[in-house]
């Protein structure tokens, strides 16, 4: 079995292309075959060699693992379009001398007018195919002497035309509403129904996985396969993918690139999970898989028909599911862009051991927090600065938060590192003042954290009497101080 995807290097990854890539890899290694990766580019005015290093770059950020590409090599290459402009030449050629194609000499002028004319009429917008009948020699020596022609494919008209899609079952067309369509332009380059043909043939491709959106191009590229004699690949299409107001999925849903949810702190193997699931539901409503174990559960036959909603607030499920499952110390790892871009840092590796263990308790202490990897340096600048809380200080007023401020401030005035011994003196002291339970550790908690809820305080205590060892950038912002922040709030 070859499967392939073939993205075209005009812009960043959508999430709907990389599902469709994703079908492709996870059918391809359940059934034991191969993927490819082409590139297609004959869009000279689009595509770039950035988007094309971009996309491999996605893909292999996601996951997504090919066999064969124009960055690995293969047998059937090469695995640019651009690099396979003969093939298409020999190709196209060979339908004209067969009578299965010819040339057309239409301007564009002339075929906007066929075009309004038909619709004017209330009939489909397709070529009159009046080229059709141009003896082939003449047509031949006008474009031997410098006329620019295009190359038509004779569209059979057959009215009861069917494929078996693997994912919608049947699906019939009438030919005689297509027209004949161009395979190669008049500059040499193919046209995408000519192209994917070629390339799919010639690749030994055998199963094609891609968008609904492609429906309507199948019989057009099932009619060039047979007009050459070829044997069709099984082709599948999926729904498309939209946004949660049901329509397709864009910018103005938000983020839609594989670069943007990189950028904003997404695990792949959480996306890769999530794109999965849409249009797709594993067996026993599973829902956090592995990249293994997709491809054990895998069925492309159970992908739905229907669209498929992104939903951005799932996708946040499965990524904190997925960093819960995350060893501490992977998550600052993976996280280091953003604590770098945040100033806790220049490098990981510049952190000595004791610097980096207390930032592994820090992090841990705030993990069940974190949706995404650019949560990470603002879940732990509760140690670092004095982010307090309104409504916390006027509860803290309404219980007489002030008495235990006092008594704060004085058990603690003559000690300017204050240990965690120093907090376990304080709250036998606190009891003999008759402070207990919440009234003793709720204050405790506004006066230290400028917040009600949040860490629990045995651990933030904990971590902050540790933090006299931390060498970082930013400074952890001490007890003492802590203790002076309050202050100045609760008189205010």
């Amino acid at each position: 079995m070859r499967l392939r995807f073939a993205p075209s290097p005009t812009g960043y990854v959508h999430v709907g292309n990389a599902r469709t890539a994703l079908f492709n890899f996870l059918h391809a290694k359940k059934n034991g075959g191969k993927l490819i990766l082409r590139i297609e580019d004959t869009d000279v005015e689009r595509s770039t060699k950035e988007y094309e290093r971009g996309l491999i770059e996605d893909f292999k950020w996601l996951g997504i693992e090919w066999d064969e590409g124009p960055d690995t090599g293969g047998d059937y290459g090469p695995y640019r379009q651009s690099e396979r402009l003969e093939l298409y030449t020999k190709v196209a050629h060979k339908l004209l001398e067969e009578g299965k194609a010819y040339y057309c000499f239409c301007t564009p002028e002339e075929l906007e007018r066929e075009r309004k004319e038909a619709l004017s009429k209330g009939l489909p917008p397709k070529y009159s195919g009046k080229c059709r009948n141009i003896p082939p020699e003449e047509a031949k020596r006008r474009v031997e002497s410098g006329e620019k022609a295009v190359i038509r494919f004779k569209m059979p008209e057959d009215k009861d035309f069917y494929y078996d899609d693997i994912i919608r079952g049947r699906i019939s067309f009438d030919l005689s509403l297509f027209g004949d369509f161009v395979i190669l332009r008049s500059n040499g380059l193919p046209a995408y129904n000519f192209a994917v043909v070629v390339d799919d043939h010639y690749m030994e491709v055998d199963f094609v996985i891609r968008g609904e959106d492609h429906i309507s191009n199948t019989p057009k590229q099932i009619k060039i396969y047979e007009a050459m004699g070829w044997t069709p690949p099984k082709f599948g299409h999926l729904s498309m993918v939209l946004g949660p107001d049901g329509s397709p999925l864009s910018k103005r849903h938000g983020a839609t690139s594989l670069n943007q949810f990189k950028g904003m702190g997404y695990l792949p193997e959480a996306l890769l999970n999530y794109l999965a699931m849409l249009g797709w539901a594993p067996p026993e409503d599973r829902e956090i898989l592995s990249k293994e174990e997709l491809i054990e559960l895998f069925d492309i036959t159970k992908v739905s028909k229907s669209g498929a909603v992104f939903d951005y607030n799932k996708l946040n499920w499965v990524n904190r599911k997925h960093i819960a499952t995350l060893d501490t110390k992977e998550i600052i790892k993976r996280a280091e862009e953003f604590l770098v871009s945040e100033g806790y840092f220049d490098s990981l590796d510049e952190l000595d051991e004791k610097t980096l263990n207390w930032l592994i308790l820090a992090v841990d202490s705030v993990k069940t927090n974190i949706v995404t990897l650019k949560d990470v340096p603002m879940e732990i600048e509760i140690f670092f600065k004095y982010d307090y809380s309104e409504d916390a200080f006027d509860e803290l007023k309404r219980e007489g938060g002030e008495k235990m401020l006092s008594l704060m401030k004085d058990f603690f005035k003559e000690i300017d590192n204050i240990s965690i011994n120093d907090i376990y003196s304080f709250i036998n002291e606190a009891k003999k003042q008759g402070l207990k339970g919440k009234m003793l550790f709720h204050p405790m908690r506004i006066i230290f954290t400028g917040r009600g809820s949040g860490v629990e305080l045995d651990k933030f205590l904990d971590i902050m009497t540790k933090a006299d060892a931390v060498k970082l950038k930013k400074s952890p912002l001490s007890l003492k101080e802590r203790i002076s922040e309050a202050e100045k709030k609760i008189t205010e």
